[in-house]
Order: structure tokens, then C-alpha cells, then sequence
């Protein structure tokens, strides 16, 4: 039995794929179980190789058969020259499939048939809990096509500047939510005072107030008592409008799909991430879109991407994210490397460089069409990028408001992790994990290696998983009410 496993020829690590005993496969110390053995001995200031590419430089000489981590591999930016379009690898396309979906007046199709309370300001976000939470499972048990009457709510919305990144990526967030294909309804709250005024909101992007959207202040209402009861009204009124709706065959081309990790270990780059790559791939050659995000778990990965950038003008959209990443991190005082987190660590990832060449695999293989300003609505089909940070809610909070329709989310330590009003499919990435976590996990990709299953046959499950998703499957996150909490827009700026 190999309890090693080499990703390419040209790699001078392998990864444990069982804990190693000295002596065992050649090991000279114990190296855990995902962890990283020198396959031969690497000079001091030798880069270092897996996935075929640079994770990391050896900080002292290293042995074959050592442990290859954090006390001998050192994090150092990586030089890199890019390319544009010279790696296109279009999908040919294929015979239609279809789901049940939810088609919009807007020409959109939602996934789901929620109505949301979208709130613009911390200072609402109590009256907004309270009015969702009048809509119990009883009283929605007379509307049976709607999903839930969600809250949204933030800390921010005031102390900012009135314009500027955080204040456009906050606006482009509410205004995602309030007019998401998953979103029936909406209604919006705010104090009165706040700099994120909603007026501001409806005029910018021509949201006009309707049965379906509504919007209010408490001080102008006079109050939270009278602002609970009056949205209670407003929604109950919402509901059996938002109860009309019926679900119709819709192509797979409509499905937009939020690619995500989290709680990453050795094995999310092996099998988790290229299955769900493949089944990017299988939804592209139907015309639908994948979206990947976490620009810091790209980074020292950028490079494969440009080299599948449509023009010259999508890359140069990438590398322009990267640069401004660096810099933002330098003037916090922090680098890029302060990812991975420590759990990423104790599952086997050491660099920043070597977690992005395994993220970047879920993008699969195809052509990258677009590249978007977080929260910004993604019009590219195909394989597209999203910026944001790699904190999975609020990178996850601008993939929804840039419109996807559902999320996929894979994970080898074990997130727990919803976000309505796009369900989420979890991916395992080990059969250990996978088994400990039945009730959280939908798909084990662990398969891949536990059971032999080839990355294609996990990537097709997760596809033909995603279809019945969209079609009104539970995923477990959903069974287990998560998504409540998700909601976290990113806060660019400082804190007035």
C-alpha cells in the first residue's frame, strides 16, 4: 500500500497519506498524516516544488525522508512573469440539462423563494431579527412555495465615508440581495441618520418600491415597536405574492455558481478542488457560470490563471487585484502570508503559495471570461473571478450579491457553514472528516482516495448534486437552519 502520494514528477515533496513512523516509506521523522516529506534532499534556499510549481524555499538544508513545514519551509514572494490566453482549453458544449427553478420577472431564475429583510445600518439590525422572527415555521407552513423570511443584517452602514470602495461594495451588496433570482420579496430597514441612506440605494440603482419591495426608517416610522409591527405588515402582505410562485423547467445554463473552501487541509488540492474544478467545467459546457473569489488564496496561483484569460484585458483585471491586495496588506501592517490559518497548518498546508495552487483548482480548466470588483453583478458566462478577502462569509456574501444562485463549498477540517439565500453543498475532502461529519457534509470527495474514484466521477456527482439542489434538495447546511448568520459584507476603510 503507498501511504505516499506525488501530485508531479517534477516535485521534491510527497504528501503522507497515512502518518509515517520513521523508517517507513523512508521517512527519517514522524510526518502526519497530509503532511509533507522531502522526497530527496533539498539545498538551503532551494525552492521548493509541489503541484509542479514553487510553494515555499527550504529555510535550512532538508534531508530525504524529513519533515517539510513550517520550521524549514519559508514563505517568500515569488516573481512571476504572466502570460495572457496561452493556456484556452474552451469546453466544447453540451447537450442541455435542465432543473426546476424559480423564473423572475427580471428574466433571472432563482434556486430558491425567500423574502428577504435587508437591513442598511447595525442600528436596524434588531428590528430586522424581530420581524423575521414573527414568521414562524407555522405560520409559513400556509405558504408552502416560500423558503423563509430571512434577516440581513451587518455592523456597519455608519462611521464610514459616503463613497469611496467601502461605501460602493456595501451598496453593490444590498442592492444584490434586494434584487437576487433566490429573492422574492424584499424589504428594507434602516434607522434615519446613518451614512448608508437607502434613498441613496433606490436612486443609484432604480429600485422602485412596489407589493414586492419595500422600504423604511425607524425614525420616521416613530420607533422600534412601531417599525417591528409595521414591517410584520409589510410582509405578511409580501407573502402570498411571494406563495404565487411555482417552479418551472429552467436550463442548467441559468445556474451561477459561488466556488468556495474553507477550513482547507493537504487534501482539498488532491480531491476536493479539482472535482469541484470538474464539475465547473461540466457547467460551462451548459452555459452557466462558476465564480471563484478569495483573491488572497490565489495568490502565487494568479499566473495559471492569466494564462487562461480571454484577452489581455481579463488578466490584466487579475494581476491589478493581486497589486492591490499587497499593498493593503502592507499598510495594515500584515502580509500575504498571514494566510493559511492554523488549522490550514495543522492539516497540512504551510504557505500561502502552496494553499492558492490547491484553491485555484476549483475553477477547473476552462477559459476565465470575466473578472469582477467584489459584489459587482457577474454578466460573463463561463469560468469568472470575484475579488474578495479570503474570510469565508463575506467572500461568500459578495458571490451571492454578484448573483449566484447556489454555493459550493469544500472543506477538509470541517466548516460549518449556510448562507441563505443561496444553499450551500458541502464537499468533503477526506472519508475521515467525511464520516465524522455526516450531518454537515453532502458529497466525500475523499472517495478519490479512500475508494478509488477518479476525480471525474466525484466531479459529475457534485454536478448532478447541484441540479437537484436547484431543482429544491436540502443540502444538510439547510436541514440544519445555517445561513442566518452568514451575512457579512465586507468592510473596506476605516472606521470613523
Amino acid at each position: 500500500m503507498n501511504r505516499t502520494i506525488r501530485l508531479d514528477s517534477s516535485d521534491n515533496v510527497v504528501t503522507a497519506i497515512e502518518p509515517l513512523e520513521v523508517g517507513q516509506d523512508g521517512a527519517t521523522a514522524l510526518i502526519p498524516r497530509g503532511h509533507k516529506m522531502a522526497a530527496t534532499d533539498i539545498a538551503a534556499g532551494a525552492p521548493v516544488r509541489k503541484y509542479a510549481q514553487v510553494i515555499g524555499y527550504a529555510a535550512e538544508a532538508i534531508a530525504a525522508g524529513a519533515h517539510v513545514h513550517t520550521h524549514n519551509l519559508a514563505f517568500r514572494n515569488v516573481d512571476t512573469e504572466y502570460e495572457f490566453g496561452t493556456n484556452l482549453r474552451p469546453v466544447p458544449p453540451a447537450a442541455p440539462d435542465h432543473f426546476m427553478g424559480y423564473r423572475r420577472e427580471s428574466g433571472k431564475v432563482g434556486t430558491r423563494n425567500h423574502i428577504a429583510i435587508v437591513t442598511s445600518v447595525n442600528c436596524s439590525a434588531t428590528a430586522a431579527r424581530m420581524i423575521a422572527s414573527h414568521f414562524t415555521p407555522e405560520i409559513l407552513a400556509d405558504y408552502p412555495n416560500v423558503d423563509g423570511v430571512s434577516a440581513f443584517v451587518h455592523g456597519t452602514g455608519c462611521g464610514m465615508a459616503g463613497d469611496g470602495e467601502g461605501f460602493e461594495a456595501l451598496q453593490r451588496v444590498m442592492w444584490g440581495y434586494a434584487r437576487h433570482p433566490n429573492v422574492a420579496g424584499c424589504l428594507m430597514v434602516g434607522l434615519g441618520c446613518e451614512m448608508n441612506q437607502i434613498d441613496w440605494l433606490m436612486e443609484a440603482y432604480g429600485l422602485t418600491p412596489g407589493p414586492l419591495f419595500q422600504a423604511m426608517n425607524i425614525q420616521d416610522v416613530a420607533g422600534l415597536r412601531r417599525t417591528i409591527e409595521m414591517g410584520i405588515e409589510k410582509v405578511s402582505a409580501m407573502l402570498p405574492l411571494a406563495n404565487q410562485a411555482t417552479r418551472t423547467e429552467c436550463p442548467a445554463s441559468e445556474l451561477m455558481v459561488a466556488l468556495q473552501c474553507g477550513g482547507s487541509d493537504a487534501w482539498s488540492g488532491i480531491t476536493a478542488n479539482p472535482a469541484l474544478g470538474h464539475a465547473c467545467d461540466l457547467l460551462v459546457a451548459q452555459g452557466g457560470t462558476g465564480v471563484l473569489a478569495e483573491t488572497p488564496e490565489i495568490y502565487g496561483a494568479e499566473h495559471l490563471l492569466t494564462r487562461r484569460a480571454t484577452s489581455r484585458e481579463v488578466g490584466e483585471k487579475l494581476i491589478g487585484l493581486i497589486q492591490w491586495w499587497e499593498d493593503y496588506t502592507a499598510r495594515n501592517k500584515g502580509t500575504m502570508d498571514n494566510n493559511p490559518s492554523p488549522g490550514n497548518k495543522k492539516g497540512g498546508l504551510t504557505t500561502i503559495l502552496e494553499k492558492s495552487l490547491g484553491a485555484a483548482a476549483k475553477g477547473g480548466t476552462s477559459p476565465l471570461t470575466g473578472v469582477y470588483k467584489y459584489a459587482e453583478p457577474v454578466t460573463a458566462r463561463g469560468f469568472t473571478f470575484m475579488d474578495s478577502p479570503g474570510y469565508d462569509p463575506a467572500s461568500v456574501t459578495g458571490q451571492i450579491a454578484s448573483g449566484c444562485n447556489l454555493v459550493t463549498f469544500t472543506t477538509g477540517r470541517g466548516s460549518a457553514f449556510g448562507a441563505k439565500p443561496a444553499p450551500s453543498l458541502k464537499i468533503a475532502t477526506n472519508t475521515r472528516m467525511y464520516e465524522r461529519m455526516t450531518e454537515d457534509m453532502d458529497i466525500n470527495a475523499g472517495s478519490i482516495l479512500s475508494a478509488g474514484c477518479s476525480v471525474e466521477e466525484v466531479g459529475r456527482e457534485i454536478y448532478e448534486r447541484l441540479l437537484d439542489v436547484a431543482s429544491g434538495a436540502p443540502t444538510k447546511s439547510e436541514a440544519q437552519g445555517l445561513g442566518d448568520f452568514e451575512f457579512v459584507p465586507w468592510q473596506i476603510g476605516a472606521v470613523m
